[in-house]
């Protein structure tokens, strides 16, 4: 599919949010194929939905705390960045939805587009932060930590894209992109905190309740 076109607009009508049809433990996919609740392909596009309300509470969280203040240009571009992100999720998860065979052309998905654009902002962000001198623990400030949040939760849809991929075709774009974005929320995660005013939190070994004193 070309990269240029537009992507099909949903066709749905939403009159009642409980249907009964899902109490056996099926659901369906786009395709219409019955599937257990348990199947992999379920938990890898559930993983990629609960990365995506995880993403909108950090757009929240700039939206409440962080827009005054010398930086806030970056931060209302965070906001921004992290709305895209969560139209992108959606688009992922239709894909992941569908079975290969039932991709049509016009279907929403993540595009290598889209991994640039990631790649674009990592490299921004990333330009005047501090070289690390350990790794970074969650801390600092609450929107550095929600990010974080995000990072470990895109690295487990990254890892179900993976196994997914082990039984069945998945569009190449998917494990290109949850790859990028959790590095993205790693670089924002320092962003936030150093531009938020925050320390970050360095791992340091003999902090530990086990080192030698």
């Amino acid at each position: 599919m070309s990269e240029e076109k537009t992507f099909r607009d949903p066709e749905m009508a939403i009159n009642r949010v409980y249907t009964r049809k899902g109490d056996a433990g099926k659901t369906s996919l786009v395709g219409g194929q019955k599937v257990a609740k348990s199947a992999h392909r379920i938990e890898t596009y559930g993983t990629v939905d609960e990365l995506n309300s995880f993403v909108g509470a950090a757009r929240l969280s700039v939206l409440e705390n962080h827009l005054k203040g010398p930086e806030k240009e970056g931060f209302a571009e965070l906001g921004e960045t992290f709305l895209r992100i969560q139209h992108e999720l959606f688009n992922l998860g239709s894909i992941l939805a569908t079975l290969p065979e039932d991709v049509g052309e016009f279907m929403p998905r993540v595009t290598a587009k889209d991994v640039e654009a990631l790649e674009a902002s990592i490299d921004k962000f990333n330009a005047n932060l501090p070289p690390l001198r350990s790794f970074v623990l969650p801390g600092g400030n609450r929107l550095s930590v929600e990010l974080h949040q995000c990072r470990t939760i895109c690295r487990r849809a990254e890892r179900l894209v993976v196994a997914l991929d082990a039984e069945e075709p998945t569009d190449p774009n998917a494990l290109a992109y949850l790859n990028r974005l959790s590095d993205a929320f790693f670089v924002w995660s320092r962003w936030a905190a150093v531009h938020g005013g925050a320390e970050e939190v360095l791992w340091q070994p003999n902090k530990s309740a086990g080192a030698a004193k």
